[in-house]
């Protein structure tokens, strides 16, 4: 491995500890955010302190858009990796006020390396009425999103976040994600996003790098990896799949929204986005029935052409899990075996799947 290399995060790791090892061997986009997802346990923080050097893998090696930061021959120590690394818990100073945090982590960056500006970074947090406040009375989303800005003004070749929305309520969490698909659009650093939600992965990644029992049993774009029917950990209720789509129209009557994707159109409730906005779905295939032949007189408003691709048993043995394509993208749908059975499914048939419920990721 050396400097020469394409760009992107080459990980390699071994570690044994009583109870539980980690063996990873992993190449991940060099730009996005990737989310490493997974149970607890799994191994997910374990890869993360990894990468940014609080754990010390004999043997690993590291680099990140080419630039070396572990081998046989180099180790990096945490304070020379040029990374920005944010806890579940916003680990600030109590005594000193936000200023006085977020300059705390710009002095870490020499003047001619600073690529993000306390400025920029106040500013995308939207925090600058907190700046002279003392951190010990913030509340909890007010320090997540202290601890964000703090992580930018190092301004960091890459930026890890241990499931940054874990000990926050419902409520919060929703006041955070604005922020961090702000993070997302606005800056060009690369993401790694540990999470064991699945509507956190669905709203934030672009990659996805699933783990269980210390290793990466898949990895993949999002929408492809999640399509995946021998995906390894199941995700029961939440099994679905997210797509990239725009919005084409919206109907200001019955206040609803046509997002488009590579392969169709679909009824949502409309958001206020305007028209020709990017944005993602997410269909779960619990909301997905299938037809033989298009079916009218029905509450359902989405009824899209679809070739099954395969099937697979589903945890309950009463149910079955299908793969479908509708244009170019992928589906999923959840039936029960009896009625798989009595449509006749195969690979390559032509149906009908009518969608219930879509959910618009802003």
């Amino acid at each position: 491995m050396n400097s020469s290399q394409s760009s992107g995060i080459r990980a390699c790791f071994a570690l044994n500890y009583p109870g539980f090892a980690l063996d990873v061997d992993l190449d991940l986009p060099g730009r996005g955010v990737t989310a490493l997802f997974g149970h607890s346990g799994s191994g997910k923080t374990t890869l993360l302190r990894c990468i940014a050097g609080l754990e010390h893998a004999p043997g690993g090696r590291l680099s990140v858009n080419g630039d070396v930061w572990q081998d046989a021959a180099v180790f990096r120590p945490t304070h020379q990796r040029p990374l920005g690394y944010v806890f579940q818990e916003a680990s600030l100073f109590p005594h000193l006020d936000v200023q006085a945090n977020l300059e705390y982590g710009q002095r870490r960056v020499p003047a001619a390396g600073r690529r993000v500006s306390l400025d920029q970074a106040v500013a995308m947090l939207d925090i600058g009425h907190l700046l002279g406040r003392k951190c010990a009375r913030l509340s909890g989303g007010e320090r997540q999103r202290v601890g964000i800005a703090r992580a930018l003004a190092t301004s960091p070749r890459l930026l890890l976040m241990d499931e940054p929305l874990a000990a926050l309520d419902h409520e919060l969490k929703q006041e955070i994600l604005p922020y961090l698909e702000r993070l997302h659009d606005e800056f060009d650093i690369p993401v790694l996003y540990v999470s064991h939600a699945p509507d956190e992965v669905a709203r934030m990644a672009d990659h996805i790098v699933v783990m269980e029992g210390g290793r990466a049993v898949a990895a993949g774009p999002l929408t492809d990896t999640l399509a995946r029917l021998d995906l390894p950990i199941k995700l029961g209720e939440d099994t679905g799949v997210v797509l990239d789509a725009v919005v084409a129209e919206r109907d200001a009557e019955w206040h609803l929204a046509h997002m488009e994707f590579a392969g169709g159109r679909v009824w949502v409730r409309d958001h206020g986005l305007p028209v020709g906005r990017r944005a993602r779905v997410r269909i779960l295939a619990r909301d997905v029935s299938v037809a033989r032949v298009p079916v009218t007189g029905t509450s359902i408003l989405n009824t899209l052409p679809a070739v099954v691709v395969d099937s697979i048993d589903d945890a309950h043995p009463a149910l079955t899990l299908v793969k479908l394509r509708v244009g170019e993208s992928p589906l999923l749908a959840r039936l029960t075996r009896r009625s798989a059975h009595s449509l006749e499914l195969a690979p390559g048939q032509r149906v009908y799947v009518q969608i219930k419920a879509v959910a618009l990721i802003g």
